[in-house]
C-alpha cells in the first residue's frame, strides 16, 4: 500500500481525492507542523483517511507508553495503528498492546530488530529507509535484510524516509510490502515526461467517442 506521511489536513484531503492512497502516517515532527493541537489534528485526519492512521508514541516508559496508546486508540478508533520505537521498553509495550491495538515497530535499524518486533506481534516493521543510508551506508540493504527475516511471517515491511521516486520504488524492489512518502513526492510518481509526451501524440493523431 502506499500511504500519504503527513500531518496537515489540507494535504489529506488532496491525497484522499486522488483514491490509490490508502492511509496516512505521521510522527511527532509531522504533528507539530500542523496548526491544530495534535488531539484535533488526528481527530480529523481519522475522519478523512480511507484507511489506517499511524500515530507514534511519545512516551518513553512502559507504563507512560501504555497510557499513551490507550488515549490515541479513543481518540482515532479502529483505523489506529501505533508506532512503537525499536527500544526496550518499545518492544515490551508492542508485545503487551499488540494483542488489542494494531501495532507497528519504528526506527528499525537491523534485521535483529525486526525479528523481535515479529516475535512482539508488531504488524508492520518501519524502516527509514534515506536516513539509514545516511548514518549505516545502505538503507536498501537494510530492507533486503529485514525481507529475508520477516519472510514467510505475518509482520509487513512498511518504508519510510524516502526522498523521491526513484528511492521508493527501489524501496520495493527490495523488499518492502508498503511505503509512506510526502505529497509532493506521491504528486511526483504519477508523473513522466515520456507519458506526457505519448499522450499528446496520441490526442494530434486520433479522435474518441463523439
Amino acid at each position: 500500500m502506499i500511504y500519504l506521511d503527513s500531518a496537515i489536513i489540507k494535504e489529506a484531503e488532496i491525497a484522499k481525492k486522488w483514491g490509490w492512497v490508502k492511509g496516512i502516517t505521521t510522527n511527532p515532527t509531522l504533528l507539530a507542523k500542523s496548526n491544530l493541537s495534535p488531539e484535533e489534528t488526528l481527530t480529523k485526519l481519522a475522519a478523512i483517511t480511507p484507511g489506517e492512521l499511524y500515530y507514534q508514541l511519545c512516551a518513553t516508559d512502559f507504563d507512560s507508553m501504555v497510557t499513551e496508546a490507550r488515549k490515541a486508540y479513543e481518540l482515532i478508533g479502529q483505523k489506529i495503528v501505533l508506532k512503537i520505537p525499536a527500544t526496550g521498553a518499545g518492544f515490551k509495550a508492542t508485545a503487551y498492546l499488540a494483542k488489542d491495538i494494531t501495532c507497528s515497530v519504528t526506527a528499525i535499524y537491523s534485521a535483529a530488530q525486526a525479528i523481535v518486533a515479529k516475535e512482539a506481534g508488531a504488524k508492520y516493521a518501519i524502516a527509514y529507509v534515506n536516513r539509514a543510508t545516511r548514518l549505516l551506508g545502505d538503507g536498501l540493504t537494510l530492507v533486503q535484510d529485514m525481507a529475508k527475516v520477516l519472510e514467510d511471517s505475518e509482520t509487513e515491511i512498511l518504508a519510510a524516509s524516502l526522498k523521491s521516486s526513484e528511492e521508493a520504488a527501489a524501496a520495493i524492489r527490495a523488499g518492502a510490502d508498503h511505503i509512506t512518502i510526502p505529497l509532493f513526492i506521491l504528486q511526483g510518481m504519477t508523473t513522466h515526461e515520456l507519458s506526457a509526451k505519448t499522450v499528446e501524440e496520441f490526442q494530434q493523431q486520433g479522435i474518441g467517442i463523439q
